[in-house]
């Protein structure tokens, strides 16, 4: 990891773009989808606050295996983001 800000930002950009196709998503479907759209941007929400809490954690003895940590976890969770986005749209 380069920084913490380019961490913070990568963190951000990946949890935006999926905030803007569950956008994308409610624009074209009906009540019950965009329901279920409006879920999965609180579940994004949810998942930004969770990794921007961890990041900020002082009491950390290995730095670098807590941020791989963090970035795995962020991995793991826009995949499955992902993966609900794709099922609303099918």
């Amino acid at each position: 990891m380069a920084s913490i800000r380019k961490f913070k930002k990568e963190i951000n950009d990946v949890l935006s773009e999926i905030i803007e196709d569950c956008y994308a998503c409610q624009l074209e479907a009906d009540d019950k989808v965009s329901q279920k759209a409006e879920k999965i941007i609180d579940e994004a929400i949810v998942t930004f606050d969770e990794l921007i809490a961890k990041l900020h954690q002082r009491d950390v003895e290995d730095v670098k295996g807590h941020l791989k940590g963090i970035k795995a976890t962020l991995t793991d969770k826009s995949a499955a983001l992902s993966a609900k986005i794709s099922k609303l749209n099918a």
